[in-house]
């Protein structure tokens, strides 16, 4: 009888010292596009990279084995994983969606919506008589996103997915923000985890690529007979570069978490800051279920600055330790402009429902020094005022 491993162990080792071939101890690359049949009408367990491949196969048992699914398939970006997901739901059927979701989730949902591809309803999801209202007309998914990118607003899983699956709908949640180290989903009820492996998971800011973990075996065969014939399952490199990010999963995201609670704490004392989201502050709105569902609050935050767009443009010009970039969860500090870059796709009237302002910024809280990232915070203030 094999002992259930904790999940660092996992992350740090599944898969080590598995090589037949060689005895190699890290898990090998293979970059083969096609491999031998064992003879006429005999295809073995692979044939082409495009449908499976064993590079990208231990990266999806490591995820489904950190997620507490029944299988996972690698996509080639967080975008392909949440299509993916978008493909099981039949035409005609509704899709409820978080008003303040990523802004590259709002677009894509709403130009497949607008191809008829499938109905869409973005709703506030803390809102009870909203999702009520959505869910009393029968949709086929809920996507839930908690925290939400980027305002941090937190949803009960629990909750949530419970009413979703009393109405007959499936529940997808997009764990990308917290990664299986912080947050669990499929535990807590949902049907299908959504990752940009890219950020936290690979967390180097160097590979692209996706994820989807499902809790039934029959979803992941679904899941992955759709993305065989679409052609989006991810590349080898990239699925061995990001498994070898998930081998230092646990250490990264508990020093960045510090590193994160310290740049909340001092944002929030702050003359300058309006306002600060960030779950692991007491006086966040969602801290107590944050604290209740999640094994961490993560490192991603995001504050309003009391000048407005104008002290935006100040503060990022005088940033030296963060760096003015998308993306997040890499090993370095980046702030972002959500109404410019991450989220100016949604328009700016979605952005005002969603409580997206023109004086909001993204914290990605990285690995440097806790006071180098204060003292850059501290001078960039100055000059924002």
């Amino acid at each position: 009888m094999t002992t259930p491993k904790a999940p660092q162990t996992i992350a740090a080792a599944n898969g080590v010292a598995s090589d037949t071939a060689f005895g190699a101890v890290t898990s090998p690359l293979h970059l083969s596009t096609t491999y031998l049949f064992e003879g006429f009408d005999r295809e073995g367990r692979y044939a082409y990279s495009r449908m499976a491949n064993p590079t990208r196969d231990q990266l999806a048992d490591t995820l489904a084995k950190l997620e507490g699914g029944a299988g996972a398939v690698v996509t080639a970006s967080g975008m392909a994983a949440v299509d993916l997901v978008l493909s099981q739901v039949d035409p005609g059927r509704l899709i409820v969606a978080p008003h303040d979701c990523y802004g590259g989730t709002y677009r894509l949902l709403a130009a497949r919506a607008a191809r008829g591809q499938f109905e869409i309803a973005f709703v506030d999801q803390s809102d009870p008589a909203a999702l009520a209202q959505a869910l009393a007309r029968a949709p086929a998914l809920v996507l839930i996103e908690t925290p939400s990118n980027p305002l941090m607003r937190v949803v009960d899983i629990v909750v949530l997915a419970g009413l979703a699956k009393a109405a007959g709908a499936k529940v997808a949640v997009d764990n990308t923000f917290l990664s299986p180290a912080l947050q669990r989903p499929i535990s807590l009820g949902a049907d299908y985890v959504i990752h940009s492996t890219t950020k936290y998971l690979n967390g180097h800011s160097d590979v692209v690529g996706g994820a989807v973990i499902a809790a039934d075996p029959a979803d992941v065969e679904a899941l992955a007979a759709w993305a065989n014939m679409t052609g989006v399952t991810g590349a080898p490199f990239d699925a061995y570069m990001i498994l070898r990010g998930v081998r230092t999963l646990f250490p990264r995201i508990e020093r960045q978490q510090q590193n994160a609670a310290a740049v909340a704490a001092f944002l929030e004392g702050h003359a300058a800051v309006r306002a600060v989201h960030y779950p692991g502050l007491a006086s966040h709105p969602g801290h107590q279920i944050a604290k209740a569902q999640q094994a961490g609050f993560g490192a991603m935050l995001s504050f309003d600055l009391a000048g407005g767009v104008d002290a935006v443009r100040s503060f990022v010009e005088a940033v030296g330790v963060f760096t003015l970039a998308e993306s997040l969860g890499g090993v370095e500090s980046l702030v972002a402009h959500p109404a410019t870059m991450t989220h100016v796709g949604m328009g700016a009237e979605a952005r005002a429902v969603a409580g997206i302002g023109d004086g909001l910024l993204r914290l990605s809280v990285g690995l440097e020094s806790e006071a180098d990232l204060l003292a850059d915070l501290q001078q960039a203030l100055a000059a924002s005022t």
